[in-house]
């Protein structure tokens, strides 16, 4: 249970036997932990998020971890030599109770699993239905606010946006859409 697992299978597929545990991370090392520690035969998960931020007069997104300075592993405490990941580079601590890695419970991890795309992107569920009025929360449009007139499977967002005294329809990304009121 190596290097030679794809994304796919570290991310989406839960395993009831599997007991997974929560690594602190040393800063800015999410992505070396995760890789140090597939290569050491432990199963991680990494969910990220979508992230906007305004910047020198521009937006930007990107791809942010959901659990800053945190990544999941999958372990047997019985078995094998978990305490090497201790000492694996990238990684601060296991968190622990007392000497004791503290279990993370299992309905969190598989609601994570369930929730997170094949790359571990989490998607937020939309609370949003067709008429809700909404704000949107990023790109060239921030704090304009639209009525939601659709939601695709495929994650999209179709609104309808007021702009020069006409409405306009917009596909976009529910991770960037608010209530109108927040």
């Amino acid at each position: 249970m190596g290097e030679h697992l794809e994304p796919e299978r570290r991310m989406s597929e839960y395993n009831p036997e599997e007991t997974w545990y929560l690594a602190q991370l040393k800063p800015n090392s999410a992505r070396i932990a995760e890789r140090n520690l597939t290569r050491q035969g432990f199963r991680t998960f990494l969910p990220r998020h979508h992230e906007t931020r305004r910047g020198s007069g521009k937006f930007a997104t990107a791809l942010k971890p959901l659990f800053p300075g945190y990544v999941f592993v999958a372990f047997d405490p019985m078995r094998g030599p978990w305490r090497t990941i201790n000492a694996t580079y990238g990684v601060s601590r296991l968190v622990c109770t007392g000497n004791v890695p503290q279990a993370v419970p299992d309905e969190i991890v598989s609601g994570l699993l369930a929730r997170c795309d094949e790359a571990g992107v989490f998607d937020p569920a939309s609370p949003f239905k067709p008429g809700d009025q909404v704000r949107i929360g990023a790109g060239p449009f921030l704090d304009f606010v639209a009525s939601v007139e659709e939601m695709e499977s495929d994650r999209r967002v179709w609104v309808l946006l007021e702009l020069m005294g006409r409405q306009t329809r917009m596909a976009v990304d529910p991770w960037v859409l608010r209530a109108a009121g927040a």
